[in-house]
């Protein structure tokens, strides 16, 4: 089994942010550190047996840690038939009459399939891979409570359906679209209100690959980044705009050439990402919106300032949850007097807008 590293926590940057419930959810610290709780004390005991039976409880919090799966979910799986080492997905499938009623597939980091794999072919011998995984759910809550409290967090906390809500958390405060992540817990009705994107299935696996890939390099990117659906074109003879919009609604411009349009093949209805660096992100702190001509403009609220003697990095959130970083010099930020809390407008150019295809 391997020892991962934790992922360490970045700042999230243009995309729909939950605000983290301490009461209800754990952040990713928390779920580093309850994850190794499982792995030390599935391999602290001198008896084969009892090491056998916590190994089959590491299985099943490592599939709800990395996929958010319900616990009923999580106990129906088949590992032989259910998880491709190929694509390092988990497939979960409905049934009803002895049929399956609706799959979806789940991909997790490859450093946490080949766990599982391990794991799964040293119980073999005990159990077959059909019930592996039949475990008494009372066995399994009681023993996901003393895993939590071995921490020093609430047991509550510890609970399958906390997992599932925090791994839901923690992929949106990747930057995850929520509609994405709601699809992958088979959330069958999106609870967003202002959905205005729809995305297909392959889009949807397309976007999931991309953040398990990021999270099995534990890489991260400083850059506001937004993840949509082009909505609009309206082509130039040397320049095009293009309009992206998010699954909350947030319409980013970026004004590329027309020959990087033909280029890369932009076309509307296209999923891309549009990332703006913090330093081309401007502050105004007007009560009304700055007369500029900057096709982006966004009120917001600040919720964080990180400063040095010569830079200020300023964290503002909009009104349905999304974050934007600017970088702007310390003197700038003391001389308009930007602190928590305080109501400002966020803006920046087309130009400075880079579409990508992920």
């Amino acid at each position: 089994m391997k020892d991962n590293s934790p992922i360490t926590p970045q700042p999230s940057r243009g995309h729909l942010t939950p605000i983290p419930d301490s009461e209800r959810c754990l952040d990713a610290q928390q779920l580093y550190e309850l994850e190794q709780s499982f792995r030390q004390w599935a391999k602290s005991s001198n008896r084969t047996d009892i090491e056998n039976s916590r190994k089959r409880i590491l299985l099943i919090f490592l599939i709800i840690r990395y996929t958010g799966a319900r616990l009923n979910e999580t106990l129906s799986l088949n590992l032989a038939k259910d998880l491709d080492d190929k694509t390092s997905e988990i497939r979960f499938c409905r049934k009803h009459g002895g049929t399956d009623a609706g799959c979806r597939e789940v991909r997790i980091p490859e450093a946490i399939s080949s766990d599982i794999r391990t794991i799964s072919s040293e119980l073999r011998s005990v159990w077959s891979e059909e019930v592996m995984l039949r475990v008494d759910p009372a066995h399994i809550r009681k023993n996901f409570y003393k895993r939590a409290e071995a921490i020093g967090i609430q047991s509550s906390l510890g609970a399958p359906e906390a997992i599932r809500k925090s791994r839901a958390v923690e992929l949106m405060q990747n930057s995850m679209p929520l509609q994405v992540v709601q699809k992958i817990l088979g959330q069958s009705t999106p609870n967003l209100t202002a959905s205005f994107v729809e995305f297909s299935e392959s889009e949807i696996s397309q976007v999931a690959q991309y953040f398990a890939d990021r999270e099995n390099n534990r890489k991260t990117s400083a850059r506001n980044a937004f993840y949509g659906k082009i909505s609009s074109i309206q082509k130039g003879t040397v320049q095009t705009s293009v309009e992206v919009i998010t699954p909350s609604g947030v319409i980013v411009t970026s004004i590329i050439t027309t020959n990087s349009l033909t280029r890369i093949g932009l076309k509307r209805g296209m999923l891309v990402t549009a990332e703006v660096k913090a330093p081309l992100i401007q502050l105004c702190k007007n009560q009304n919106a700055p007369k500029c001509s900057a096709e982006n403009v966004f009120p917001g609220t600040v919720c964080e300032i990180t400063k040095n003697r010569t830079t200020s990095e300023v964290v503002a959130r909009l009104s349905d949850g999304t974050e934007l970083c600017a970088i702007i010099s310390e003197k700038n930020r003391y001389t308009m007097n930007i602190t928590e809390g305080d109501a400002l407008w966020m803006f920046f150019n087309g130009f400075s807008v880079v579409l990508h295809i992920d």
